[in-house]
């Protein structure tokens, strides 16, 4: 990832108001980069800086991180060449079979993907995070269900802008089942999710960067980048195994993990 900046802090702090404002209304707007065609990644990052800190100081408690546009089939779908990482705040959760309403969470076009989450026990920052030291400080793995809802018109985004969204975050639910990742081949662990019954998707945790800590590896040594580094205690998820998967009202959606149990979830108007 390039490190230069080409925004300035008034352009960043104007940038961030404009995503803050699409979130919390449920408003699409264009892609960032067609009012500043030079924004980079490197400043995609720096509004998501900004943006994170407007989310504490209005009371949101961050507890970890993720991981984005990590499977080959995702990139292809949103039409991206790297992945990307962003936070995850207390807010953000939603419990496992609950009902997620849509129009209370003011979504657009919320969309479903399976993850392998990791619980860590140790604290890890980078440069030079490996996929070894990644199962080195997790103290478990777990299955998890992430709606995501561009802000972007259409869904369609560059890497600056998606990344200045956070990585399109909305909410998460975590399964209830937990395992040691000693016990467990993380790169063949596979998922199935179903959407009102049927199984629409299907995959195995090698689609995430081949495996699913080499994913975290990368989120970590993307952290250290912004001179950030994991505490024990973090969550971090992964990034989805396959496409993710459109979902509106009234629909029922069985994310089952091999290993890791099941999560379901409703969504509601």
């Amino acid at each position: 990832m390039s490190s230069v900046q080409n925004l300035n802090p008034q352009d960043v702090a104007a940038l961030c108001a404009r995503v803050a404002a699409a979130q919390a209304e449920g408003r699409q707007i264009p892609k960032l980069t067609n009012d500043f065609p030079a924004m980079g990644p490197a400043d995609g990052y720096a509004i998501q800086t900004a943006l994170r800190q407007h989310y504490l100081a209005d009371g949101h408690r961050l507890i970890g991180w993720k991981a984005g546009l990590t499977s080959r089939a995702k990139m292809l779908q949103m039409g991206v060449s790297e992945p990307l990482v962003g936070f995850l705040t207390d807010r953000m959760a939603a419990s496992e079979g609950s009902a997620i309403s849509i129009s209370g969470a003011r979504m657009i076009h919320p969309r479903v993907e399976c993850e392998i989450g990791f619980v860590l026990n140790q604290p890890l920052a980078g440069p030079h995070c490996t996929a070894a030291d990644v199962l080195a400080a997790t103290d478990c793995v777990v299955g998890t269900l992430e709606v995501i809802d561009s802000r972007f018109e259409s869904f369609k985004f560059d890497l600056p802008s998606v990344i200045a969204d956070n990585g399109s975050s909305t909410r998460f639910i975590t399964g209830s089942r937990v395992r040691a990742a000693a016990g467990l081949d993380l790169r063949s662990l596979g998922v199935v999710l179903e959407k009102n019954g049927e199984i629409v998707a299907m995959g195995a945790g090698a689609a995430v960067l081949g495996d699913p800590a080499e994913a975290v590896a990368m989120l970590v040594n993307i952290l250290a980048e912004q001179d950030v580094r994991l505490p024990a205690g973090s969550f971090v998820m992964s990034g989805g195994i396959t496409e993710a998967i459109p979902v509106a009202a009234g629909d029922s959606i069985t994310a089952r993990f091999q290993d890791l149990g099941s999560i379901t979830a409703r969504f509601v108007g």
